[in-house]
Formats: C-alpha cells, sequence, structure tokens
C-alpha cells in the first residue's frame, strides 16, 4: 500500500514539474515576443538596425529578469484553473516592476539602446500576452466542462439566490468542478440594479419574486441559496419560497466562515428544517458561564447522548479543569471523545462507562473525582416505549436521578443541573411522569443541601436521537408513508445547540431550586413539520409521499405545556430564559413514597408502578382525561 502510495505521489509530482515547464517555456517565449512586439509598435512596424541590436544584447538578461519577477509575484503558484482577479493584480504589478527594473538596468547602468516609450508599451504587451495565455486556458477548461464533459442535458440546472461574492464563489465552483455535474444556468438578486448583469457570464434574472417564473422557465433542477451574511428570518423568507418549486434545496454556510475562506463545495449543505425555524442566534454571556465552568471539574451524565454530547462540546470551549463524560452505552462515549480529542488537543477529558442506576459505582466516582459542577442529562425519553416499560423509566429517570444528586450531595458538588422536559408539566405518560419525579427530588434535596440544584426545562429538540426529524426523513427516503399521530397535535421546538446554550447559560444563573424555562418560540404543527420535510426532499405532499394519520399514541398529549398552574413564572436577565417559582416539598416525605415506589421494583411488581407515580406526582393524569377538558389553542 506504501508502495502504491509512493508511485501515486511521485506521478502527481512529475505532472505538476511538467505543466510548469511548460509554462516556463511558454513564458521565455511570450516575454521575447512582447519585447520585439514594444519595439515594432513603437517604430511604426519598421524596427531600426540599432534597436535589433539593443534587442540581440539583451534578451537573455529581459528574460532572466521577468522570470525572478514572475517567481517573486507567485505566478508559477496559482492553478491557472481557478485563475480570478488577484493572479490577474499579481501580473500587472510583476509586469509593471519588470518594466521599472528594465529601465534602470538599461537606461543607467547598462545603457542599451531602447525607445523611452519601450518601458511603456513592454509591461502592457507582458499582461496581454501572459495574462491572455493564463486566462485563455480557465476558459477553455470552462468550454470543455460545459460543452464537452457531459451532454447538457445529463447536468443539474441551478439557480443561485444572491448575486454577491458569495454567489460568485459557487459559480464558479459549479464551473471548475467536473464531478458535481451541475451547471449555473440562472441568478436571482434582491439588488434591482444587478437585473440583466452577469456574474462569469451567468445573467442575473430577477428577485426572488422571480424565482417560481425563473424555476419554471430555465427548468431548474436545484436551488442554492448564496446570501451567507442573511439573518435567521430572512433565510426563513427565502426557504418557503423556494420549497414550493420542488427543486432541491441547499444552502452555504454562515458569514464567518467565508471570512476564513472556508466556503467551498464540500461545504454547501442542504437546506435543513432548522432554517424554517427563522430565529436568531442565541446570546450568551460568556463572562458568568466562564466564572462557574472554567477550572472545575465538570461531569456530563449520558454524555454521549444528543443533548450530553453537545453540552461536552461547548463544556470544552471554557476550559475547565477536567471534563467527565458518564454513559453507559460504550458507541457514543467513544465517538464524542474522539471529537473532543481531535478538537480540544489540550482539555483534560475522562470518559466513564457507567450506570446511573449503580448507586455504588456512583459513590466512587463522586468520591474519585469531586465533580465541581454536574449537568445531569442521562435518561430513558421515548414516551411509548418508556409506557410499555415504565419500570425501566422509573429505575432510570427517577432513581438514577436520585443516585446522581444525593452523591453530589454528599461530595459537595458546587452545582448541579437537570435536564428536564416539558412532558414533566401536567405528565400524561410515565416518561414525564419520571422527569417531574426527578425535579421533584432536585428541589427538595436543594432545601437541605449546600450544592445547588436546578433544573431546566425545554421542548424537542430537533434533530436529536428518536426525535421526529429523522423520523420523517427515513419514510421520506423509503417514499412514504409519513406517519402523524394526529392532524392537530403541535409541539415546540429548538435546535440542540440553542437548547445547550441556554442550558448552560441557566446554569450560571442558579442560586438553587430553581426550574428554568426556555422560551421554544411559536409552536409547530407536527403535520406542517412533516409537508415541509417533504417539500424539501424535492416532494409534493400527498401526491408524491402520502402523509397518513396513525392516532395518538398511549399517554401522548396533543400540546405541551411548559409551566404548571402553581408555578407562576419570574423574568431572568436572559430573554430567553424564565424561572418557574419553586414549589416546596419535603424530602422525607417524598424519600418515603420513593422507598414505596423502590420495594414495588425489587419485587417486579411493575402493574403497581403507575398507581403510585399518581400519588408521588399529583399532576399525572390520564392523556384521555386532558384531551376531554383543553382544547388545542
Amino acid at each position: 500500500m506504501y508502495a502504491v502510495v509512493s508511485k501515486l505521489k511521485r506521478g502527481l509530482s512529475l505532472n505538476l514539474t511538467y505543466r510548469k515547464s511548460i509554462l516556463l517555456l511558454i513564458d521565455i517565449i511570450l516575454i521575447n515576443v512582447a519585447s520585439l512586439g514594444a519595439i515594432f509598435i513603437r517604430t511604426e512596424f519598421s524596427i531600426p538596425a540599432r534597436y535589433f541590436l539593443s534587442f540581440q544584447k539583451s534578451y537573455i538578461i529581459t528574460t532572466i529578469a521577468f522570470l525572478i519577477i514572475f517567481r517573486i509575484f507567485n505566478l508559477y503558484k496559482s492553478i491557472w484553473r481557478f485563475a480570478s482577479i488577484e493572479e490577474m493584480n499579481n501580473i500587472i504589478f510583476a509586469s509593471i516592476s519588470g518594466g521599472g527594473l528594465l529601465y534602470i538596468l538599461y537606461q543607467h547602468i547598462l545603457y542599451i539602446d531602447f525607445p523611452q516609450s519601450y518601458y511603456v508599451l513592454f509591461p502592457i504587451l507582458i499582461v496581454f500576452f501572459v495574462g491572455g495565455i493564463r486566462f485563455s486556458y480557465r476558459a477553455f477548461r470552462r468550454a470543455k466542462n460545459v460543452y464537452f464533459h457531459g451532454l447538457l442535458s445529463e447536468r443539474k440546472k441551478v439557480l443561485i439566490v444572491g448575486g454577491g461574492e458569495a454567489g460568485s464563489m459557487v459559480i464558479q465552483e459549479l464551473f471548475d468542478n467536473l464531478q458535481l455535474m451541475k451547471y449555473p444556468v440562472a441568478v436571482v438578486d434582491d439588488n434591482p440594479s444587478k437585473k440583466m448583469a452577469k456574474i462569469h457570464g451567468v445573467p442575473i434574472l430577477g428577485t426572488r419574486n422571480d424565482i417560481h417564473e425563473i424555476v419554471k422557465l430555465k427548468k431548474i433542477d436545484e436551488i442554492i441559496i448564496a446570501i451567507p451574511s442573511a439573518g435567521k428570518m430572512e433565510i426563513k423568507e427565502m426557504v418557503n419560497i423556494c420549497k414550493e418549486t420542488r427543486c432541491k434545496l441547499k444552502t452555504i454556510p454562515g458569514v464567518f466562515e467565508l471570512i476564513n475562506g472556508q466556503v467551498n463545495v464540500k461545504k454547501i449543505r442542504d437546506v435543513n428544517i432548522e432554517d424554517l425555524l427563522g430565529r436568531d442566534p442565541i446570546k450568551v454571556n460568556l463572562t458568568e458561564i466562564c466564572k462557574y465552568i472554567s477550572s472545575e471539574v465538570v461531569l456530563v451524565t449520558g454524555g454521549g447522548g444528543s443533548i450530553g454530547s453537545e453540552l461536552c462540546r461547548q463544556i470544552a470551549t471554557f476550559n475547565p479543569k477536567q471534563l467527565i463524560i458518564l454513559d453507559i452505552y460504550e458507541n457514543s462515549a467513544y465517538e464524542i471523545q474522539q471529537e473532543l480529542i481531535r478538537n480540544h488537543k489540550d482539555l483534560n477529558l475522562e470518559v466513564i462507562i457507567a450506570s446511573i442506576r449503580d448507586r455504588k459505582r456512583m459513590e466512587c466516582i463522586f468520591e474519585k473525582y469531586r465533580p465541581g459542577v454536574v449537568f445531569h442529562a442521562a435518561a430513558h425519553k421515548h414516551v411509548p416505549l418508556m409506557q410499555a416499560n415504565p419500570a425501566e423509566a422509573i429505575k432510570n429517570n427517577v432513581f438514577g436521578t436520585l443516585n446522581v444528586a444525593e452523591c453530589a450531595d454528599k461530595y459537595n458538588t458546587k452545582r448541579f443541573v437537570l435536564i428536564s422536559t416539558d412532558k414533566a408539566v401536567n405528565p400524561t405518560n410515565i416518561m414525564g411522569a419520571s422527569k417531574r419525579t426527578a425535579e421533584m427530588i432536585i428541589q427538595s434535596l436543594d432545601k437541605k443541601s449546600k450544592t445547588e440544584f436546578v433544573a431546566v426545562r425545554f421542548g424537542n429538540v430537533l434533530g436529536s436521537n428518536g426525535s421526529v426529524i429523522p423520523h420523517f426523513k427515513k419514510q421520506i427516503v423509503a417514499g412514504g408513508p409519513v406517519t402523524v399521530t394526529h392532524p392537530d397535535i403541535i409541539r415546540y421546538f429548538m435546535t440542540i445547540p440553542e437548547a445547550v446554550q441556554l442550558v448552560i447559560q441557566a446554569g450560571s444563573m442558579a442560586k438553587g431550586g430553581e426550574i428554568f424555562i426556555l422560551d421554544m418560540g411559536e409552536p409547530v404543527k407536527i403535520v406542517d413539520l412533516a409537508r415541509d420535510l417533504i417539500k424539501l426532499s424535492g416532494f409534493e405532499p400527498d401526491k408524491d409521499i402520502k402523509i397518513h394519520y396513525s392516532g395518538l399514541r398511549p399517554g401522548e398529549k396533543l400540546f405541551e405545556e411548559l409551566l404548571l398552574a402553581e408555578e407562576g413564572i419570574t423574568e431572568t436577565k436572559h430573554q430567553k430564559i424564565f424561572i418557574g417559582k419553586p414549589v416546596k416539598f419535603d424530602y422525607n416525605e417524598l424519600n418515603n413514597k420513593l422507598n414505596w415506589l423502590r420495594e414495588i421494583l425489587v419485587e417486579e411488581r411493575a402493574e403497581e408502578v403507575d398507581v403510585i407515580m399518581r400519588r408521588i406526582v399529583p399532576e399525572y393524569k390520564d392523556s384521555n382525561d386532558i384531551h376531554k377538558t383543553k382544547k388545542v389553542g
């Protein structure tokens, strides 16, 4: 294998050397043609003998001088099939520098006889010849790409949204990359003065309002949104227009990557459902976050999961003394471990495979590492599965939380942040009831502990393991149908990075006993989400891909709430974080009920779990009762 790679490298090196040699030979010829041409033009196409003699005396010096200057200006390092204005500038400056050098050399040192205008005409011809040959090469390759590398009928026609620098870069990439089999045929830009102008020969045919008409006129297959500086709301509006065209939608990264020069076709991604949320980026107070995470040992339970792994990514940027990832599933823990090792080489990282159900193991971990901050994200969260396996939900979400929380209290953890859910509010299923019990545990412990126990409550996160988006995508790939439980079911949604940023920020505000509630924006109808995903995949809902209503699952609500009636709500200094008024719980009384629950689990009396949970969580109701008494808003 090594021998094959070595041969390949040598072959590529020889190929590059061969091309440079050819270019060098062409430049030698062009330099001398330009020199003779300058004399020829100056003498009105009749060269006197003295000037021709001067040329014979100087052509070797002229050639060597210009080749050295060309090398100084990196004319032999550029890849000329990607030649742009920067390369042209280099040629112009090299030619002017060469002309100036020859003027000093021939007029004041060697006294070679040339007319004064020669030193102006010569650099102009150099720019024309040397620049022309390079840009002609690019033009030839582009023509070959378009007309010879596959028939135009076989190439996808692309509409570029955005006539700025990003759009220009995308068009260049599409022309230059042979493997993409895509051809830019039109551009739209909201600046009306750009209409009918061209970018690399591609016409700007209108504004966003003309997208549907242009798609039909030009038979567009794919749309690339190339507006990295646009805000979330503008991108949302653009996607809403484009998704109705049935074209495949793609977009380029944000402006920060453009500044770093990282944009290329590999960075262009599919438009995601997240682009339709239309929310501005979350603003966090980095100083506050650094104060309680930097130089602390931070433990993340469930650190390999969707929320847990994102917590680890973001915590790693705040320079913790040590980051401990704890998870029962070794594959996901290994993946986040390797990612953090790649991206944070100086991070003091420890990965522990353990179950939060194992009290002795938790004791050993806390005694050894003494974490100052704990983010408790480990939980069973799948509603229908937990409804079918209630004992497992209780073992993990209730007693697992109790184990970790009591160890945090015993070993003097400074801050404990429980990741909770909107399903804990007026729960209608065992998963929600188990998470509400976990909230009650940390609120009751907070009253007797030096540790600041808090919970952060939010709704669904887009793209998390087991969530509705990946499920819908698989159904669309399979050709449908997409299954939605009820036409009126709604949910709050947030991206994983958004949720985690707010969780970490909420942790910095903790004083103990609070339940922080994240502003999830407007609720979204699940059926609308399904339709948007089908459209973004280039299909028409209910025609190409059917939507099937399967009925509410056991324990499922039509809508979720974020607040209990008795909690009330208090604003914080962060506009997207609120505090539910702490509800008082007696730790000893709660512990007695939990011991009763523990006995039932030990004796495998799973059928009684639901009855006991209703006594622990009085607001735990049957979902049918909820639907009878409340209407969807």
